[in-house]
């Protein structure tokens, strides 16, 4: 529960109350999709490229909403109906900055030691496993999914409730600027930058721009802040400040992983001696693990025993289909990195046969084809048996590939394609960029867009 009143949501979002009693309290959080509107909730109606938001405020008060906040156009028609239900409405110049001025002001009224992560791919499950590490000691408060935007943030941010003591939040950039507005909301007391690879190309065109823009989270940071980076990490290297506590994870840094068996770790962390239990064994996972090993150090909590994580969905899940079929679904998105880690994985699972289902890399710019290419002659190498290509643009991949090969034009008919095609003992990974719509490989729904 926000526990503030009608005035104070006006004032720290920059906007006005026209509508509705300015001592009302019970909000809850905020949405920005009418369907999901009832008691407690604030609706803030964003502009989109086919509709304003506002269009769908009245359903919402209708539905019970606490209130509504849309933009200083659509203002008076919005009160009227507030007004009958005994609602609150805020009128503001941009909806969309008065959302991040609501959540900063919350943030503020936290008053919570918050990490920042960042990076090209797996901040998504660091997110994940650092919440789990923290979990056991404070309250933890974490984005829900990948909600990391400019949007998602700032409701993610709203979502907290007051006595959280520890906040952690993801935090997604497609071009310059954006992760310095997203740390501004969030003031993080300690920022960790998983990695940097080649994504957003398409914008940002090099992957050394590509590692500034993800550093705007270490300039963002204050004096005597903790920094986490990989060892050895030279497109960041020009990034990182003197007045910062600066710790490195990965081979040869400060957290490193000393041996992993069964399920169980041993990590070096600045001369101590670390032990955890973990439900997952990827490789890729345990370097995730380390950057937040690091980061619950940076806020002075050394991690010990089970470590119980909670995975956002689409993100290696592990599906056993009839026939003893087992499928990895890791459809929600995908770079050059994070495929060449979920094909590496897959070669060494035990399987009697491996099968790639791939979908587009997307916003890779003019180097797409070759890095579409470079990720078949990878799947070459690692000795996976068969490599299904899922739409057009990702024929790329079969003209590295020189082994058995399938090309379908969408997930629907990819599913189709495994029916006939998976045999008992096989392992299945699906990966594509979320334009790619691969969760659609096995049924699943595609989710729901904002309205």
């Amino acid at each position: 529960m926000i526990d503030v009143a009608a005035s104070w949501v006006a004032r720290a979002s920059g906007g006005r109350l026209v509508a509705g009693d300015g001592a009302r309290t019970g909000l809850r959080h905020a949405v920005i999709d009418s369907r999901e509107a009832g008691p407690g909730d604030l609706f803030v109606g964003l502009r989109g490229s086919r509709a304003d938001g506002a269009d769908f405020a009245g359903a919402a008060l209708e539905a019970g909403a606490w209130g509504a906040l849309v933009s200083d156009e659509r203002a008076a028609a919005v009160a009227e109906v507030a007004r009958a239900s005994g609602a609150v409405a805020i009128a503001a110049a941009d909806p969309v900055r008065a959302l991040a001025e609501l959540a900063r002001a919350w943030r503020s009224e936290l008053a919570c030691p918050c990490v920042g992560v960042t990076g090209s791919t797996g901040k998504t499950s660091t997110k994940d496993i650092l919440a789990a590490i923290l979990g056991r000691r404070l309250r933890t408060h974490r984005n829900r999914e990948n909600w990391n935007t400019e949007i998602g943030l700032p409701l993610s941010l709203l979502e907290a409730e007051r006595g959280t003591e520890a906040l952690v939040l993801e935090m997604a950039m497609r071009g310059e600027g954006q992760i310095a507005e997203l740390a501004r909301v969030a003031e993080p007391d300690v920022g960790v930058v998983v990695n940097v690879g080649p994504v957003h190309l398409e914008l940002l065109e090099t992957v050394e721009r590509v590692a500034a823009a993800k550093a705007e989270l270490i300039r963002a940071l204050p004096a005597g802040a903790g920094c986490v980076v990989p060892a050895g990490e030279e497109l960041l290297a020009d990034h990182l400040r003197t007045d910062l506590d600066t710790i490195t994870f990965g081979p040869g840094g400060d957290v490193s992983l000393r041996s992993f068996e069964h399920g169980r770790a041993q990590i070096d962390a600045r001369g101590r001696r670390i032990a955890l239990e973990l439900g997952y064994g990827e490789p890729h996972n345990l370097v995730n693990t380390l950057a937040a090993v690091a980061a619950a150090i940076a806020l002075g909590i050394e991690p010990e025993g089970r470590l119980d994580v909670r995975f956002s969905s689409l993100r290696g899940q592990v599906v056993e289909l009839a026939g003893e079929v087992t499928v990895v679904n890791d459809c929600y998105n995908a770079n050059p990195m994070s495929v060449r880690a979920a094909l590496e994985h897959l070669a060494a699972s035990p399987a009697e046969r491996r099968i790639a289902v791939l979908g587009t890399m997307a916003k890779l710019g003019p180097a797409s084809e070759r890095f579409h290419r470079g990720i078949g002659e990878r799947a070459e190498v690692l000795g996976i048996d068969v490599l299904v290509t899922v739409g057009e643009p990702a024929l790329a991949y079969a003209a590295g590939f020189g082994g058995t090969t399938y090309a379908v034009l969408g997930p629907e008919e990819a599913g189709a394609l495994l029916e006939e095609l998976a045999q008992p003992g096989d392992r299945v990974l699906v990966k594509g960029s979320r334009s790619a719509g691969l969760e659609r490989v096995l049924g699943t729904p595609e989710p729901a867009a904002h309205r």
